[in-house]
């Protein structure tokens, strides 16, 4: 069973499991507007359907992805938000609000909160925004060449637009991760506990379906209850509202970069700092 879409592929490959790819490769999965519309559509209908109990997030190519892209085919004269926010042509900070807010900030949370388990399978680069795909996921299984960077404050700004950094690998690390934009490997993730199990490339896609199986084994209901569970625990600890206190932040980043940088919403000068770091491992530019 196959759904075509532009930039995501959608199929069951096994009873009651879900799998969507993101669909970029040549483009190393760089996140435009209109993937990230389709992905959260493509997540919908796996929720949706009563037959699926677990969902697989993948990717075709050589790396998950490699952070925001633009638009891409996006037309907001005709798309209908998901979220209750609206006024993405304003001018000025309400309009690039508006946007992360639908786009990032709040297709994240709904991710995060679909009520059945979720899977990120997760190889090469995961870059800047590729994490807001990867962290709302329930579970994370990485193939060894994986590696993980947030190198966003280069560009004035404060992170990723799901700011789940202090929750995925604690308190110091997050600082270490923002202040350096440094790479971190997939070994070191696993031992952050950002990561559930590291296994080699070729053993990536049988070790996630053997765990989704797993998974779907057990009765939806008790799999249900145990994700509120766990996402009500971090809901009490301040979860939801610091990563909205987050956003704000982001805007004020974003606000303050229009000013100085002559309407650009980041500091340009950010993608040199970023290719310091990158150029250590002698990978290409980011997203495009």
């Amino acid at each position: 069973m196959t759904e075509e879409f532009r930039t995501v592929k959608y199929d069951v490959p096994e009873e009651h499991i879900a799998r969507i790819t993101l669909a970029r490769p040549h483009k190393r999965n760089a996140q435009t507007l209109e993937l990230l519309s389709e992905l959260n559509s493509a997540f919908d209908k796996a929720a949706r359907d009563d037959k699926i109990k677990v969902i697989v997030l993948a990717a075709e190519g050589r790396d998950f992805s490699s952070g925001h892209a633009g638009p891409g085919k996006m037309d907001f004269a005709t798309y209908e938000p998901v979220t209750t926010w609206s006024g993405y042509g304003a001018d000025g900070a309400e309009g690039q609000w508006a946007m992360e807010q639908e786009f990032f900030h709040g297709f994240c949370l709904r991710w995060r909160d679909i009520p059945k388990p979720t899977i990120a399978e997760v190889k090469g680069w995961v870059i800047a925004g590729g994490l807001m795909l990867m962290w709302p996921c329930d579970i994370v299984i990485a193939a060894e060449d994986s590696k993980f960077t947030d190198p966003v404050v280069a560009f004035g700004v404060n992170g990723v637009e799901y700011f789940a950094h202090p929750w995925e690998v604690g308190v110091r690390k997050a600082k270490e991760m923002l202040f350096t934009g440094e790479v971190i490997t997939a070994e070191e993730a696993h031992a952050l506990g950002m990561v559930n199990h590291v296994v080699s490339n070729s053993d990536l896609e049988a070790f996630t379906m053997e765990m989704a199986k797993k998974i779907a084994r057990r009765p939806m209901i008790g799999l249900k209850l145990a994700k509120q569970s766990v996402n009500q625990m971090q809901d009490t600890q301040g979860f939801r509202t610091a990563l909205q206190a987050a956003m704000g932040h982001q805007q004020l980043g974003h606000s303050h970069a229009r000013i100085v940088h002559e309407g650009i919403p980041v500091d340009p000068k950010g993608q040199e700092l970023v290719q310091e770091v990158l150029a250590k491992w002698k990978e290409p530019k980011t997203g495009e």
